[in-house]
């Protein structure tokens, strides 16, 4: 195929798209890509343009500023497109020079380390206690709120677990080999009431083996075999409004996990481990931790110099 200096054909979006879908193994980032890729191709026809180029892109990057983006929305928009750029060049989709000429187009600057929202442990409580446990659905609900609340799993991991994951490990259940972010495989520990909750749940549901959540429909049956990480996500905003902590994300109870371990005095590395972090620094970040300079830890170091 011919190096493209206009794309303006379906199946020419469609194709690229891919390319940089597929280059990319991360479910959260294919997510991202994929939203960010369709939200620019949406923009391209809306008039006509000069073809996939630096002024398109310049075009493009404007737009995002006029729409009153976030600086870090935008850095997501723009890598998407960069990303398409390389994707584009590296198949022989796009020139050379076009690519280049993308990539120059500077993105959004990054003020400051987004750090989420926690919850304290009454509305960690009042979150677990939303949902109507009269009901199958809500049975359910509060076993998937359990796991993010009580072992920090991201929402795409609570989808995908499994009963062979539950598993007894020196003398406690935990939740062993499960594959995170990037391809790390860890295992977490699972508190009693979690344990609790999973077995109100799956109990009542039949559910044996496969994965531990499924979706449940308006009879009270459940129908299909797993759950997508979408309806993790829809599960917990009325539950979140229901507890008074309207607008707390399926991360957030993830962030929360964190900050309470800490506060129950878990080490740092091991609430790393806990979360499959591969940096410290990002445990960090989930604590909200700021340096103490006042009360410093070393100077607990009762050493001396003589003088």
């Amino acid at each position: 195929m011919n190096e493209l200096t206009v794309v303006d054909k379906a199946s020419e979006w469609r194709r690229m798209k891919s390319l940089v879908l597929d280059s990319v193994r991360s479910p959260i980032t294919k997510r991202v890509y994929n939203m960010a890729l369709d939200e620019f191709f949406g923009w391209y026809g809306q008039e006509p343009r000069p073809g996939f180029t630096k002024a398109t892109v310049n075009a493009w990057r404007v737009s995002l500023d006029e729409r009153g983006l976030g600086s870090s929305s935008i850095i997501v928009r723009m890598s998407a497109i960069r990303k398409l750029a390389v994707e584009a060049m590296d198949n022989g989709l796009l020139a050379p020079e076009l690519a280049a000429g993308i990539q120059r187009v500077k993105s959004a600057k990054t003020l400051g380390v987004r750090t989420g929202n926690w919850l304290n442990t009454k509305q960690a409580q009042a979150l677990l206690n939303a949902p109507d446990i009269s009901k199958l659905v809500g049975l359910r609900d509060r076993a998937i709120i359990a796991v993010l609340l009580g072992c920090a799993l991201r929402r795409f991991e609570a989808a995908a677990l499994t009963m062979g994951h539950v598993q007894q490990r020196d003398g406690r259940w935990c939740i062993v080999d499960l594959i995170g972010k990037h391809g790390r495989i860890r295992t977490v520990p699972m508190p009693a009431w979690v344990k609790v909750a999973i077995d109100a749940w799956t109990a009542p549901a039949g559910v044996v083996d496969g994965c531990i959540f499924r979706p449940v429909n308006r009879g009270g049956r459940i129908q299909g075999d797993s759950l997508s990480e979408k309806v993790v996500w829809q599960m917990l905003k009325p539950y979140a409004n229901a507890a008074g902590v309207a607008g707390i994300a399926p991360h957030d109870c993830r962030r929360s996990c964190a900050k309470f371990c800490r506060a129950a005095g878990g080490e740092l590395e091991q609430i790393q481990l806990l979360l499959g972090h591969a940096s410290v620094q990002t445990t960090e970040r989930y604590l909200g931790t700021k340096q103490d300079l006042v009360h410093a830890p070393n100077d607990g170091i009762k050493l001396r110099v003589a003088v």
